[in-house]
């Protein structure tokens, strides 16, 4: 794993886990930012919304942008399920899956409350990918993502 895979591994774990700190003035009007440094990189997370919610992620390296991803989650069927519910799973699947020292596809994680899933095609230099929940079998929640390097 080299310096940038570990730094994007490392921020989506401590900002993620740590409740998401939101800076106290976001980057964009009506935004939520979750920055991280740690020597020469910068991380940050910004995103709009709740249930629903669109964001993306950047990684700076000497303040340049090296690489990024975007994403859309939403709650499927809110009457059969709800973010509090989405939000315990995924941080739950999530922390298991930094534990592992990577943040794509491939992984599969029961609780409770669901079954979280994550599908994703190619590294972290260039990928897609959906996140899901299943209850019962039936899909709860959805997250489409995509990204990878920027290149001058």
């Amino acid at each position: 794993m080299d310096a940038l895979e570990r730094c994007i591994v490392e921020a989506k774990a401590v900002t993620y886990m740590a409740g998401k700190n939101a800076a106290e003035i976001p980057s964009r009007q009506g935004a939520k930012d979750i920055p991280y440094e740690k020597g020469t990189y910068r991380y940050l997370d910004s995103h709009f919304g709740g249930t629903d919610f669109l964001g993306q992620e950047v990684v700076w390296h000497e303040d340049m942008p090296v690489w990024a991803m975007n994403y859309y989650g939403r709650i499927v069927d809110p009457e059969q399920f709800d973010g509090q519910r989405a939000g315990i799973v995924i941080k739950q699947a999530l922390s298991a899956l930094y534990q592992e020292k990577r943040f794509l596809g491939g992984f599969a994680y029961i609780h409770p409350l669901g079954e979280y899933l994550d599908d994703a095609a190619g590294d972290y230099r260039s990928f897609i990918g959906t996140e899901r929940i299943l209850v019962g079998g039936w899909l709860a929640y959805r997250l489409d993502y995509q990204g990878g390097l920027i290149k001058p």
